[in-house]
């Protein structure tokens, strides 16, 4: 399967069209970028740690009977995906509370929730990707009452098989953030990535930051952390 036309170009990844008709070929870049893209650099390696991790969740989520649009890895850095429409929301999970929320509601870093913190927000990068709530996303038509309860379901049996998933690594799953799309026949599956990009991970016994906080934060060891990462996921084959 071959890279025809790129006809999207993100801060991760880009999309080609390939000979599938209903499939894209994802390609993922080494570029880092954070708060919006206002920060950016190029962390060697990051698209080829970032498909192998995503590849090995996405395959734990098939196996959970998550739908999602992963259809096969075609090489280090790209993977073959369903072509779908992305709902214009981004939605996050907290289980523990970190990184913006902490700031906004000044609670300290880590402290437990008493259950996940469900989140919505815009997908925009002009207006940052700002906090909506459901009664916003009906009121503008970015999905139905359907749509968000499918949604929302999903996220949070997504939510355990990644808490799961990773306590058995040894690894904190303090809060990530997923896309949703829609297929041809509008079946809403999971899209985008799971990686450190979009996930906060921190290890059980030392509390270090295995993620792109690394980045954010010029804590340094950037690629090491995500090497990590797929080391660990890589003991479960």
């Amino acid at each position: 399967m071959e890279k025809l036309q790129m006809i999207y170009e993100g801060k991760a990844k880009q999309l080609y069209t390939c000979e599938r008709e209903d499939a894209l070929i994802i390609h993922y870049k080494d570029d880092a970028t954070a708060f919006n893209g206002v920060k950016k650099a190029q962390i060697e390696h990051k698209g080829m740690l970032n498909n192998a991790i995503s590849t090995i969740i996405f395959k734990e989520m098939a196996k959970a009977n998550i739908p999602t649009h992963y259809l096969e890895t075609l090489n280090d850095r790209d993977q073959l995906c369903r072509k779908v429409t992305i709902i214009p929301l981004e939605v996050i999970v907290r289980n523990l509370i970190a990184g913006s929320m902490a700031k906004r509601l000044n609670i300290p870093e880590g402290t437990p929730s008493l259950k996940p913190i469900y989140e919505l927000c815009y997908k925009d990068d002009e207006l940052g990707d700002p906090l909506i709530n459901e009664d916003h996303a009906l009121a503008i038509g970015f999905a139905s009452e359907s749509d968000l309860m499918t949604i929302k379901t999903l996220t949070l049996q997504i939510n355990e098989v990644l808490k799961n998933l990773f306590d058995k690594l040894g690894i904190i799953l303090v809060d990530f953030k997923i896309e949703f799309g829609k297929t041809s026949d509008g079946t809403i599956v999971l899209a985008d990535e799971i990686s450190p990009d979009t996930c906060r991970f921190w290890d059980k016994e030392t509390g270090m930051k295995l993620d792109k906080d690394r980045f954010r934060r010029d804590l340094g060891q950037v690629e090491d952390a995500y090497q990590e990462i797929l080391r660990r996921l890589e003991t479960l084959k």
